[in-house]
């Protein structure tokens, strides 16, 4: 199966011709990407979807940020439940279409309404955390998340430096960060969802702390080296829309 072309994954920078759902912010993301084995990688896939490489890896990322502005289409955002935090394990992906995108092994999430929602309403695999965040007045972050029914705590102290890029057509980081599409295994089968938002400004991160245990809650292997590739984002505006075929 060939990979999509550059025209492709340009395109899925446009703007769905689809209702907006969703309104939301994403903060202070932390991108730290390892390198694997495809045939790893696609054994874990459902049919339909092939592992998206990149100088012939596959790639899998830890993702800890801040969900800030979470509400429908045409509603406030609420105190309490529009702000919280979520950690994924993401791998990167595309169809029989040529669609690029990404799949989420897991979503961990401190705001038990959200993953409800989310379960119930787009199928993700959420799991419910306990999670905090910090921020100093010198822009380190100090974000910890404990999966309910685990013992193990990860942990992770990154700082985003100030001057920040857009990636450029064809590079790894290009690869990487600009996905616009989901997919998810519903009663159904698969499923797609769009985002929108601009081009992530990604920017140096001085990382102090990590650890990726959440491949063990996966059922990964726990990679034993520092990740292949950490970038980092202070983020942008998204609109999610409904999902489809």
């Amino acid at each position: 199966m060939p990979t999509p072309t550059d025209a492709q994954r340009q395109a899925m920078r446009k703007v769905p011709d689809q209702p907006v759902v969703m309104h939301q912010r994403w903060e202070n993301l932390l991108f730290l990407h390892w390198a694997m084995n495809p045939a790893e990688v696609q054994q874990r896939l459902p049919p339909g979807l092939h592992v998206d490489t990149f100088d012939g890896k596959a790639w899998i990322a830890i993702v800890p940020f801040f969900m800030r502005g979470i509400r429908p289409r045409f509603c406030p955002a609420v105190p309490g439940l529009s702000h919280f935090l979520e950690m994924n394990l993401r791998t990167y992906v595309h169809d029989d279409q040529g669609r690029p995108g990404v799949w989420f092994d897991s979503l961990d999430c401190n705001q038990s309404l959200a993953v409800w929602t989310a379960r119930t309403l787009f199928h993700l695999p959420y799991q419910n955390a306990q999670m905090s965040a910090s921020k100093t007045p010198a822009g380190m972050i100090h974000y910890r998340s404990q999966r309910r029914g685990d013992a193990a705590t990860s942990e992770f102290a990154y700082r985003i430096k100030p001057e920040t890029n857009l990636a450029k057509l064809g590079s790894l980081e290009f690869f990487l960060a600009e996905r616009y599409l989901l997919f998810t295994q519903t009663p159904s089968g698969l499923r797609c969802g769009r985002v929108h938002h601009a081009p992530y400004p990604l920017a140096e991160v001085e990382l102090e702390k990590w650890d990726a245990d959440l491949f063990r809650l996966n059922g990964y292997d726990e990679p034993t080296r520092p990740p292949d590739h950490v970038i980092g984002s202070p983020g942008v505006k998204v609109q999610v829309y409904p999902l489809t075929r």
